[in-house]
């Protein structure tokens, strides 16, 4: 049996510098990897299945084509066998939240199948693009600079010990809406170029770049906007914003003791709200 974590994704910046013929957005980002997330289970067996364990798997549960098995049937085609696996997936993080939770059960599916079955497909990130825009930087699980539609990845700068508090109000937000939503004109890239001396450093950094999804998903979801407000009150938070398309926000903290403060008092206000406190996940 083989167990693979598969962590929460955040965007701490998000640019949307340009779009292609087809439709597809340009993006500038540094994503990184946080301490909770969902976990993988894989067995061998006969035939693909796939169990839904944990408190959020009840919102996948009406879902007929569920992203791990197509992740797992697209590596068995690429490497030439059949796909046969037991796959449990405990799903703790929220349901189309902007971190990445399908998609980091996706590149962990992949991950660990090529484990289970003894391969390894000659490009494993073209499988996850083909999946997903985030499937290749969740396959890296560690910050990255990312570029393109989500294709273009470097290794980020350095960065200093940090916690993030996520919070999400348990209102799905469909990506696509949010990108049709977006207007004005295209942002600059900004890639983080040095790194940051600790987490103050990094917050400022930060704030000079921005999310330029986030006025179009606080009109889809104006709890959004409560939830920033919420967050930038606490004490210690650095910097307060929103992830990927939404809904989940975030606060960035420079102690573990700031973040699990700020976490128990946002959860005692706001019973409904999902919150989480976790570290920064550094390089592997």
């Amino acid at each position: 049996m083989i167990e693979i974590f598969a962590p929460a994704k955040v965007n701490l910046y998000l640019h949307v510098v340009g779009r292609r013929p087809d439709g597809y957005h340009l993006l500038d980002s540094l994503v990184v990897f946080v301490g909770v997330g969902d976990s993988l289970r894989l067995e061998p067996g006969q035939g693909l299945h796939l169990a839904l364990e944990g408190p959020t798997a009840p919102l996948l549960a009406s879902e007929s084509d569920n992203i791990v098995l197509r992740a797992a049937a697209k590596l068995a085609q690429a490497v030439g066998r059949s796909a046969d696996a037991r796959i449990s997936l405990t799903k703790r993080l929220p349901v189309a939240a902007g971190i990445g939770g399908g998609s980091a059960d996706a590149a962990a599916a992949l991950q660990g199948l090529c484990q289970l079955w003894a391969v390894e497909p000659p490009d494993l990130a073209a499988i996850g693009l083909s999946l997903g825009a985030d499937l290749p930087v969740c396959l890296r699980d560690q910050p990255t600079q990312m570029a393109g539609v989500g294709e273009q990845l470097q290794a980020a700068p350095v960065l200093p010990p940090a916690w993030l508090v996520l919070v999400n109000p348990r209102v799905a937000v469909p990506t696509p809406m949010v990108f049709k939503g977006r207007q004005g004109p295209f942002s600059q890239p900004a890639p983080l170029l040095e790194a940051p001396a600790n987490a103050i450093e990094l917050a400022g950094l930060l704030a000079n770049r921005h999310n330029d999804l986030t006025d179009p998903a606080i009109a889809l979801a104006p709890v959004i906007a409560e939830m920033l407000t919420a967050i930038d009150g606490t004490n210690g938070c650095l910097l307060a914003r929103m992830s990927g398309s939404g809904a989940t926000c975030f606060g960035l903290y420079g102690a573990e003791s700031d973040a699990e403060e700020a976490a128990e008092r946002l959860a005692s206000h706001n019973p409904d709200w999902w919150i989480a406190a976790a570290p920064i996940l550094g390089e592997k």
